[in-house]
């Protein structure tokens, strides 16, 4: 009987320090969860090689070792982001330079806190068949461009910078239908397709092509793609902002290092309205990368000459409502 009551004795009091050490390993898990910073980040568009260092950073754990949970969504619209984000119903949002500057000028209070893609990607792409070696050759050419005006305006400055006449080609809306206008020769040439994007797949159809770089012929070396807060947010959550930009700057280095992995966890999140092809994903991840990261700054740095160059070709070519103060487009956090 004695070695029975012992037994149950310390089988009881196993069962206590277990229950114990269990409760004392998952109370601080439960607190540390309920201490996230929440942060609702829109992206430009549906996930794509350009956000694989967000989900590197999100499978890695780099968000949640800098106390927050992050929620990557896609917008219904891809001009609802800075609107957005400017109302509050999300904290972050991924837009264009030119479009934060353009939105300051209507008043929005929103700022670039981020540069992601620090070259454009919007290019003019030719065919080859047209035998157009530089850009004043356009002349008698008919241009697609997607409905945006300002697409109008880079091709005129490529134009007018490269000694031609703007006035001698032809512009034909064709909307966001850029690969079929390209591939059933309606147009012969197009701007407003990604050198990461369009360019490859047009390639993949067959289709041969010359890619010019608006920011050779005297259009601006613009950032592309922007990370963007509002005003009131950056007040609100500057630090967990910051804290999110360098938690993603750790997803771009493990990019870096282990594109394959890091590439293989956006083919996981890949959605059934928007499938991924992965060979166009990694070769537009092996563009964008050097386009991200040059080594010669931290990423996500912002430079004021930058945006003063972007600012002034939008007034220039009278896409901004009124002039806006470099100086208040962005903040690096």
């Amino acid at each position: 009987m004695r070695n029975v009551t012992v037994n149950m004795k310390w089988t009881l009091i196993v069962s206590v320090v277990f229950l114990f050490t269990l409760n004392a390993c998952s109370a601080p898990k439960e607190s540390s969860e309920e201490q996230l910073d929440e942060l609702t980040v829109l992206l430009d568009w549906y996930p794509n090689a350009v956000h694989t260092f967000l989900y590197a950073a999100e499978e890695q754990g780099y968000f949640a070792e800098a106390g927050l949970k992050v929620k990557l969504l896609t917008p219904a619209d891809t001009n609802d982001a800075i609107k957005l984000v400017a109302a509050g119903k999300a904290d972050l949002a991924i837009s264009y330079q030119m479009q934060v500057a353009i939105s300051r000028g209507e008043d929005i209070p929103i700022v670039s806190v981020a540069a992601l893609v620090r070259h454009p990607l919007n290019q003019l792409f030719v065919l080859e068949s047209a035998n157009v070696e530089r850009p004043k050759d356009l002349a008698g050419m008919r241009i697609g461009y997607p409905s945006i005006p300002r697409d109008e305006s880079i091709v005129n400055t490529m134009v007018a910078f490269d000694g031609g006449d703007p006035s001698q080609h032809t512009y034909v809306d064709i909307g966001w239908d850029l690969i079929p206008a390209m591939t059933t020769g309606r147009v012969d040439a197009i701007i407003g397709g990604y050198v990461n994007h369009e360019k490859l797949l047009l390639e993949k159809e067959g289709v041969k092509l010359k890619a010019f770089d608006p920011s050779d012929y005297g259009v601006p070396d613009y950032y592309e793609l922007v990370l963007t807060a509002s005003e009131k947010g950056i007040e609100q959550k500057g630090d967990v902002m910051k804290r999110f930009i360098e938690a993603a700057t750790r997803g771009l280095d493990y990019t870096i290092e282990h594109t394959t992995e890091a590439l293989q966890y956006l083919l996981d999140e890949q959605s059934q309205d928007f499938p991924l092809d992965a060979q166009i994903e990694q070769q537009s991840l092996a563009i964008l990368l050097p386009l991200m990261n040059e080594g010669t700054e931290a990423f996500g740095t912002q430079s004021e000459q930058s945006w003063q160059h972007t600012i002034d070709w939008l007034v220039e070519q009278g896409h901004l409502k009124k002039a806006i103060d470099a100086k208040d487009a962005f903040r690096n956090l």
